[in-house]
């Protein structure tokens, strides 16, 4: 294996390049195999290879990143021992029970893997490895190897106070959730979050969970800094809050994209041709519709949400990906005409383009998008904020439900689509959202947060600050 070439050095990046007597530093980040892990992961090696840092990225053999999409960066994979051995996860359940195998599965080979790039680099060359935050056993490998550790966590500064909180939310009987009945009850402790809006998946699934979230609190007070991609406008009580709870410093470095765009992560393909469709429609008119990489909705669902999205009347680009459909395996090149209720196509025929996968962030951006339709995820939700696009947001499961509170009660940019889907309430949900009167107001705010993601991404903006003192922070440890 060969190193990636020097890069050039830039600004302040002579300092990373030149921090150690003239000799470039190595960044080592090993992602959490899920496409909503991977995508910011990779970002954050652009932002740290723009500063003079060589990169290199541990990965799984399950959902690997194409290597050749990205030459600048040196990748090594880490044998999983499970590629094949099982179905992919499809429910939380399969995630949660998926992430703590994967850390069993893959620590031996990492310490292996681990041994022989110190050993090639030599150790001292070595900044810090930056580990996803669901990776405590890879964390405590660099630790024992001596290789210092910061941890990227991929949700919101509010998501990771509620996991701090959880234990302390047990005791006060929020979780398990005994009955339905509790599931809008506030959580006085995490304002604005009711009891659903926190990450749980039932009385069987309790202990499951509450082990997952305390390794990522772990994995984060055993490093020597917590990563996130956000950004203090958008999230600065939290961030103080976090703060003030933690004994290691944190960067919120986001929204990522703005920083290092062209880092393409995605492990589906992307249909291009619907940007020239968008080029042909006015401006913010467009209904984008994406539930995300990993969350499914039933037969049913499919088939309210097509015909309510028919019967708005609103041009639409719609994200129809294979494995959508929960019991349905659809093939990966199976036509996404194929899983639409038939009749959709000759009814919304010139009006609506379905595709199985799009280049999100250009769709978002592009001037003829008024509205999104989301499942919620952290990062369709922070590169939603920050192009100024409202949002429906239908969340599915872990963090989804808080973002979608948050997008609706503090951010104002936006609305869930709550409860059973029934065509009815889908169109009435999508005219309200890209009407003048109430979708005007949403867009308006989305807009201002737009313009603080740019002020914070900016020369001197607290994003690009933070920045900075994470990489002055890498180099002296």
């Amino acid at each position: 294996m060969t190193p990636p070439p020097s890069p050039a050095v830039e600004g302040g990046a002579a300092a990373a390049a030149a921090g150690h007597g003239g000799r470039e530093r190595h960044v080592l980040l090993f992602p959490l195999p899920y496409q909503g892990h991977i995508n910011p992961m990779l970002r954050l090696a652009g932002v740290l290879r723009a500063r003079g840092f060589a990169v290199t990225v541990f990965h799984t053999h399950f959902n690997a990143p194409d290597a050749a999409r990205h030459p600048e960066h040196r990748f090594v994979a880490v044998p999983d021992g499970m590629s094949g051995a099982r179905p992919p996860p499809v429910s939380v359940g399969d995630v949660v029970k998926h992430i703590r195998a994967l850390n069993a599965a893959c620590e031996a080979a990492f310490r292996d893997r681990l041994a022989a790039v110190l050993a090639e680099y030599s150790r001292d060359a070595v900044a810090c490895l930056v580990a996803d935050a669901h990776l405590l056993r890879m964390v405590e490998v660099a630790r024992r190897l001596a290789v210092p550790t910061l941890v990227l966590r991929t949700g919101s500064a509010a998501c990771f106070a509620s996991f701090l909180a959880y234990p302390l939310l047990c005791d006060k009987g929020y979780l398990p959730v005994q009955e339905s009945s509790q599931l809008d009850m506030p959580v006085s402790e995490l304002p604005p979050y009711r009891v659903r809006d926190l990450m749980h998946i039932g009385r069987d699934g309790h202990e499951l969970m509450c082990e997952l979230l305390a390794r990522a609190v772990a994995a984060v007070k055993l490093s020597s800094g917590l990563i996130l991609n956000t950004f203090d406008a958008l999230e600065a009580p939290e961030l103080a809050k976090l703060r003030r709870d933690l004994a290691v410093p944190v960067f919120d470095i986001g929204p990522l994209h703005r920083f290092s765009p062209a880092a393409d992560g995605s492990l589906l393909h992307q249909d291009r041709s619907c940007l020239a469709w968008l080029d042909a429609q006015a401006a913010e008119s467009v209904l984008y519709v994406s539930f995300g990489s990993l969350a499914s909705m039933g037969a049913r669902e499919l088939v309210e949400t097509a015909w309510g999205i028919a019967g708005s009347g609103v041009p639409f680009l719609w994200v129809v990906r294979p494995g959508l459909v929960r019991s349905r395996r659809a093939a990966p090149d199976e036509p996404t005409r194929l899983l639409l209720p038939e009749g959709f196509e000759a009814a919304t025929r010139r009006r609506g383009v379905v595709v199985a996968w799009a280049p999100q962030e250009e769709v978002l951006r592009h001037r003829a998008v008024g509205g999104f339709w989301t499942h919620s995820g952290w990062n369709s939700t922070t590169e939603s904020l920050a192009e100024g696009v409202p949002m429906l947001c239908r969340p599915s499961f872990g963090d989804q439900m808080g973002n979608a509170r948050y997008v609706e009660h503090v951010w104002k940019a936006g609305f869930e689509v709550g409860g059973e889907l029934e065509r009815g309430a889908v169109e009435a949900a999508i005219r309200r959202l890209m009407a003048e009167s109430d979708g005007g107001e949403m867009r308006a705010r989305a807009r201002d947060l737009k313009k603080a993601a740019a002020e914070c991404t900016g020369k001197a903006g607290s994003s690009e600050t933070a920045i900075v003192k994470m990489v002055t922070h890498m180099l002296s440890l």
